[in-house]
C-alpha cells in the first residue's frame, strides 16, 4: 500500500519488481487488500501502441486504503481548534463539539423507526458505526434479577488524538446520547484518555420510564 502511495496506481508487475517479490506473492497481498477494500483494479491507461493480449490492471488506492495512511489530518484538526479556542473563547469549541455530535440526535430517529426490534443501545451502535467508530454493544448482567442495561463500546474513535485535548468532542457525544435516551449515561472509558475502547453505559430505558411513571403516580 506504501508503494502505492508513493508510486501512484500500479500494476502487479510494478509492484513485484519494486518490492522484490514474486508475482504470486504480489498477487495474494493485491487479493486481500481487494477483498478488504483498500485498493481497486483500474484498467489501465494505454501508452503507445498496444500489443496482443488484455491490457494490464493497474491497482489504486481507496480512500478506506488512504485512510491507513497518517495524512496530517488530526494535526490540522488540532490546530483548528487551538486556532478557534484562542479566538473565540472555550464557548466557540463547545458549540463546535455539540455541532459534531448532532449526528446522533438527527440519525436515531431514523435507525430506530428502521429497526424497531433494536434497543436503544443496539440504535445508538448503528448510528455511530456509520460514523466510522466501529461500535457494538454488550450485555450489563443483571443484579438481583434487575436489568441492569447494556454497555456502547465503540472499538475505533475517528477523532481521538484530537479528543485527547479537546475533551469537549467526548462531552458532547454523552450528552447527546442522555438526550435521545431521555436518561442519564456515564461514559466509563475513552480512546481519548488511552483506554483501549470507548464504552459507554446505557441504563435500562423501560426500567428507567416505569420507575419515573411509579414516582409520578
Amino acid at each position: 500500500m506504501r508503494s502505492i502511495l508513493d508510486n501512484g496506481p500500479s500494476t502487479a508487475a510494478a509492484l513485484a519488481e519494486r518490492l522484490e517479490l514474486t508475482a504470486a506473492a504480489v498477487r495474494r497481498h493485491l487479493e486481500a487488500l481487494l477483498a478488504d477494500g483498500a485498493v481497486e483494479a483500474r484498467d489501465a491507461r494505454p501508452v503507445g501502441s498496444r500489443g496482443r493480449g488484455r491490457p494490464a490492471k493497474v491497482f489504486a488506492l481507496t480512500e478506506r486504503g488512504r485512510d491507513g495512511f497518517d495524512q496530517q489530518y488530526d494535526d490540522l484538526a488540532t490546530e483548528a481548534l487551538r486556532f478557534l479556542s484562542e479566538t473565540a473563547g472555550a464557548d466557540a469549541v463547545r458549540a463546535f463539539a455539540e455541532q459534531r455530535a448532532s449526528f446522533i440526535e438527527r440519525r436515531f430517529p431514523e435507525v430506530q423507526a428502521a429497526h424497531p426490534d433494536a434497543s436503544p443501545a443496539e440504535v445508538l451502535a448503528q448510528v455511530f458505526t456509520a460514523e466510522g467508530y466501529a461500535a457494538t454493544v454488550r450485555q450489563l448482567a443483571p443484579i438481583n434479577g434487575a436489568a441492569k442495561g447494556e454497555q456502547l463500546c465503540q472499538q475505533h474513535c475517528p477523532v481521538s488524538h484530537v479528543a485527547h485535548e479537546f475533551p469537549q468532542l467526548c462531552e458532547a457525544e454523552t450528552e447527546a446520547i442522555g438526550r435521545v435516551l431521555g436518561t442519564h449515561v456515564q461514559r466509563l472509558a475513552t480512546i481519548a484518555h488511552g483506554d483501549g475502547v470507548c464504552t459507554t453505559c446505557i441504563p435500562d430505558v423501560n426500567q428507567h420510564i416505569k420507575n419515573k411513571e411509579e414516582v409520578s403516580s
